[in-house]
């Protein structure tokens, strides 16, 4: 008896994805990514020690991550300065980091604005909605255990977060959510091994490392499909409005005000800020893979790679 030959599965309009393809390779992607979820998920209210007293002397996050590590300003500072000064960082990340989610979770949900909810990548999506609002959450807790107050992004950021949200689609939404969630996942795994950092943040950065690293995978696998088959000139549009989300995102990561709360001056701090070299290699390495996936995929042209060399990604 003849047997036929085994047949490619043939892509398919995707409702709603405005002229995309979905195949069913790209819903094994998100059925894998169910499995993961469903073995291996964390609930924070539960995982993370609430009531345990902050360790004495205790980072907020590795020393090495701190903005002034290095510097001139770090040698002078006292101990106790150091670790205010780690605490309030940290806690200006994660509260950017809310900050982000809550765009995320919009853009996520206008995404998946009517398309078929019995589909792997709906339940998905879904899914990492679910994971953002727990993290969200915790981070808000944990700036509250250590008694750090909201660093909210500026006017202006705020303003400009407020469009992106509005306006970014497809590759250039994904895009921009895999930059925040790469560059932190690089500085958390770091946090999470940290002896001399708090368990609170040792903690809650190892359940954000877990669950992000399926987000991170969701992020990829939906710029490719949706870059699939696209023209040089989209690729340069979503290359810039990428870099642009880049950039509003790194330099809102740490507030101006962290170093008046560890009695520092604001000018001295931010000018050496800007002239670490420490500071820029270590944002360097936390881009590394995120810049190499880029590449990969066309997103790194001429105006965009300006941009990241500016806030030291490149």
């Amino acid at each position: 008896m003849a047997h036929s030959a085994e047949r490619t599965p043939t892509p398919t309009l995707a409702p709603g994805g405005h002229g995309r393809t979905h195949t069913a390779a790209d819903d094994d992607v998100s059925k894998r990514l169910l499995d993961s979820a469903a073995t291996l998920s964390y609930d924070p209210a539960t995982e993370i020690d609430w009531d345990a007293p902050l360790e004495p002397g205790h980072y907020g996050l590795n020393p090495e991550w701190s903005t002034l590590y290095g510097t001139a300003l770090w040698s002078e500072m006292t101990e106790e300065q150091r670790v205010v000064l780690t605490r309030h960082e940290v806690g200006s990340i994660m509260t950017t980091g809310i900050w982000f989610e809550m765009i995320l979770q919009q853009m996520v949900l206008r995404d998946q604005y009517l398309k078929d909810p019995a589909s792997a990548e709906f339940r998905f999506a879904l899914t990492e909605i679910a994971d953002e609002c727990r993290h969200s959450i915790m981070f808000a807790r944990a700036c509250e255990k250590m008694g750090v107050p909201q660093y909210k992004p500026n006017q202006f950021v705020a303003q400009a977060g407020r469009a992106y949200k509005a306006l970014a689609r497809g590759e250039l939404a994904y895009g921009g959510i895999l930059v925040a969630e790469e560059v932190l996942d690089v500085m958390q795994r770091d946090w999470m091994r940290g002896e001399n950092v708090l368990d609170i943040v040792r903690g809650t950065s190892r359940i954000h490392v877990v669950e992000e690293s399926r987000h991170m995978k969701f992020a990829r696998q939906e710029i490719r499909e949706r870059l699939r088959g696209a023209g040089t000139l989209r690729r340069r549009n979503a290359a810039f409005g990428i870099a642009a989300g880049a950039y509003v995102i790194v330099t809102s990561m740490v507030h101006p005000s962290v170093y008046k709360a560890a009695g520092l001056d604001v000018a001295r701090a931010l000018a050496e800020v800007r002239a670490s070299e420490h500071r820029r290699a270590m944002m360097r390495t936390s881009s590394r893979h995120l810049m190499a996936f880029l590449a990969e995929n066309g997103l790194l042209t001429g105006p965009s790679t300006k941009l990241y060399r500016r806030i030291h990604m490149l």
